[in-house]
């Protein structure tokens, strides 16, 4: 593809993604799916080049003072230092040549000082409740890919991958995680495809090894989406014992029944909806949130987000934690986490939980990492575990362990 074809393509995707009404990556890939004539070389170069577009959405909108995708796109181009008349050279599939008004706006964008919000790249409502300029600023900044061993030894995982030219480092925390710099398409991946590796984040991997189950006990992740601790609990527990596989919406457990099939995980059981009589040892639940801890990964979803949305995930967060207290035996926990980095889903909500339910409190989280992995405690607090990319290098992610008095 010429250069400009290429910005064009970049184009009709910020089209879609500045409407926030889906997650970018759905639309990056329906958008190649639907162009296989594109090489791979191009789709890593669109592919980069929209991500890095909306890493810098809050600067280009303040520098234009607009919102619209084309306007943003040349003023991101014009910054990069491209030749505009290449890369918009008005050929049959290329970018449209840059006419007199837009010349204009780009001679006279915006010079002021950027707002903190707008520096750091967050919308000023979200900027103000996490409210803490450095943990923004790493939540923009490009994630590593992370992965983990199945069933094998992340030494024996990390020279699998080495003769199939992927080059992987073990990750700081897990004794299973695998770390790259670059993200990797594993899909035409032996080891992969065998079963033997898995993507998951490491404070995800985390936050399932610290659940601390065993093959005694009756475990359920309540809110199990896709089942990535599910399964890796699977691996832990050696496919023994059950682990119970639960979400609200079926639909986000269509991929579960796949992925443990490749991976040969066989002690999950699906179940669609608990008994009064249910209790469990381990109550697990990866809370519906924000996400905000993953914006490294999906950086749109800060836009798409909204005040109300918010609220509703909170409400939810609390029903469900009223749940889990009529379903944990006296000696069991409930596991509380989240993919966010906001107070209000996090220790907050912990906080008016044990105002509301006096007969428990939180496990010490120092005790427990430092018995269920090898490497020292890397935080001062230890009510809860608040991983994000600037404390444990990896995505925010929260963990609250529950049990009563």
């Amino acid at each position: 593809m010429q250069l400009s074809a290429k910005y064009q393509a970049v184009l009709e995707i910020m089209q879609k993604v500045w409407q926030d009404q889906y997650p970018a990556d759905n639309i990056i890939k329906e958008y190649l799916r639907n162009r296989k004539y594109i090489g791979s070389k191009d789709r890593k170069f669109i592919t980069n080049t929209i991500w890095d577009v909306i890493r810098h959405r809050s600067r280009l909108e303040f520098d234009c003072g607009c919102c619209e995708p084309r306007l943003l796109l040349l003023a991101y181009l014009q910054q990069k230092g491209e030749d505009l008349d290449i890369a918009a050279d008005g050929s049959e599939y290329g970018l449209a040549v840059v006419d007199k008004i837009e010349k204009q706006a780009l001679q006279h964008l915006r010079q002021d000082i950027y707002p903190p919000e707008i520096e750091y790249e967050c919308p000023k409502w979200l900027y103000e409740k996490i409210n803490n300029p450095a943990l923004v600023e790493s939540l923009n900044n490009t994630a590593p890919a992370d992965i983990r061993a199945n069933f094998i030894t992340r030494e024996d995982a990390k020279n699998k991958l080495q003769k199939e030219g992927l080059f992987f480092s073990f990750s700081p925390y897990s004794p299973y995680g695998l770390r790259s710099a670059e993200r990797i398409n594993l899909q035409n991946c032996v080891a992969y495809q065998n079963g033997e590796i898995e993507v998951q984040d490491e404070a995800s991997q985390l936050g399932a090894i610290l659940c601390d189950v065993n093959v005694e006990q009756k475990i359920i992740d309540y809110c199990c989406g896709a089942g990535g601790k599910s399964l890796l609990l699977g691996m832990i527990l050696n496919n023994k014992g059950i682990i119970y596989a639960h979400d609200k919406n079926p639909q986000r457990m269509e991929t579960l029944k796949p992925r443990a099939e490749r991976l040969g995980i066989k002690n999950i059981q699906t179940i669609e909806k608990l008994k009064p009589s249910d209790k469990f040892d381990r109550f697990i639940i990866d809370a519906p949130c924000s996400g905000s801890g993953t914006w490294r990964r999906s950086p749109d979803a800060k836009y798409r987000l909204t005040p109300n949305q918010l609220k509703a995930i909170e409400q939810a967060q609390e029903e469900i934690l009223d749940i889990a207290v009529n379903h944990v035996t006296p000696s069991g926990r409930i596991v509380y986490m989240t993919c966010s980095v906001l107070p209000e889903e996090n220790e907050e909500r912990i906080e008016a939980f044990l105002q509301k339910y006096p007969q428990f409190e939180t496990v010490n989280m120092e005790k427990l990492w430092e018995r269920k992995l090898e490497h020292p405690y890397p935080l001062i607090e230890t009510r809860w575990l608040k991983c994000s990319p600037q404390a444990t290098g990896t995505d925010g992610f929260f963990v609250c362990e529950l049990q009563r008095k």
